[in-house]
């Protein structure tokens, strides 16, 4: 296993490879107080060292509101940019928003669509999540191999299995409805175990979308749970917020971040992170 320091990246992106980050930051809660593990104001600094740290060339986010979105905008140089808007509505309610640097990939279109029955109309749920859950989605060209690629970020529902396989098809329908199919990256919180849980098993079956940890050719860092909730890490813990990847994408080296700045973490969660690269289709 290699050795990293608290302030050595985890990942280093080269120059055809993008590292790309998923990280639920855990939204600002009003009721915390000062001292407490969940408490904004002392979790944002722990925020901006992880994101200034690995620098990730495509960061997807989840439970951001719009303010923390500005403090993250804060410790990303002036190039990167951000697509998506609140679940609620423009910059209402929570984000799954997509960060990504401008001068490696192009952005050619997005959207963002709520998982329901309605996908279109803002804030709807009908599948038993009490709360709407919304994919935000981007297409892209890289502007150093000069290919396309489709890039998405979704948080499925926490209570109502129902919801989660629905949301399932929902993001493999969207993957497979671009013709030439692109080369494709999905990130989020998934609130559902890796390996076991009916919302990863159909995923792996589709045959469209593989678990970058489990394809990864290196693991950065032990199979840490990504849900420690402000605890120390454990290995072969729960996996809940995984990026996938098409066939075509090859995965390099894979990490679940566990850094805290002076003690404190950024979120109940804990970044994943995958390094990446998209062959040319014609490469042998």
């Amino acid at each position: 296993m290699p050795r990293t320091s608290a302030k050595t990246p985890l990942i280093r992106c080269g120059r055809s490879s993008l590292h790309v980050m998923t990280f639920n930051i855990r939204y600002d809660r009003p009721a915390t107080q000062p001292g407490d593990p969940d408490y904004w104001p002392d979790r944002a600094p722990a925020l901006q060292d992880v994101v200034r740290r690995e620098m990730p060339t495509v960061l997807g986010v989840q439970e951001a509101l719009h303010h923390q979105l500005v403090v993250i905008e804060a410790a990303l140089p002036a190039r990167y940019r951000m697509i998506g808007s609140g679940r609620d509505g423009g910059s209402r309610g929570e984000y799954s928003a997509i960060f990504y640097d401008s001068r490696r990939l192009q952005l050619v279109e997005w959207d963002q669509f709520w998982l329901s029955d309605t996908p279109k109309l803002i804030g709807s749920s009908t599948w038993g999540n009490g709360v709407p859950r919304i994919v935000t989605w981007g297409r892209f060209r890289d502007t150093t191999t000069e290919q396309e690629l489709l890039l998405v970020n979704t948080h499925f529902d926490h209570e109502s299995e129902n919801a989660c396989l629905r949301s399932v098809h929902a993001v493999l329908d969207l993957v497979r409805f671009f013709h030439p199919r692109l080369p494709s990256i999905v990130m989020g919180d998934f609130n559902s175990d890796a390996g076991t849980s009916p919302a990863y098993r159909r995923f792996m079956e589709s045959g469209v979308l593989g678990d970058a940890w489990t394809l990864a050719g290196e693991h950065r860092t032990p199979d840490y749970g990504t849900y420690p909730r402000y605890s120390p890490p454990v290995d072969g813990g729960r996996r809940i917020d995984w990026i996938l990847t098409t066939p075509d994408v090859l995965v390099r080296s894979a990490a679940v971040n566990t850094s805290t700045l002076d003690g404190r973490h950024a979120s109940d969660h804990s970044a994943v992170q995958a390094l990446v690269e998209i062959p040319h289709p014609d490469s042998p």
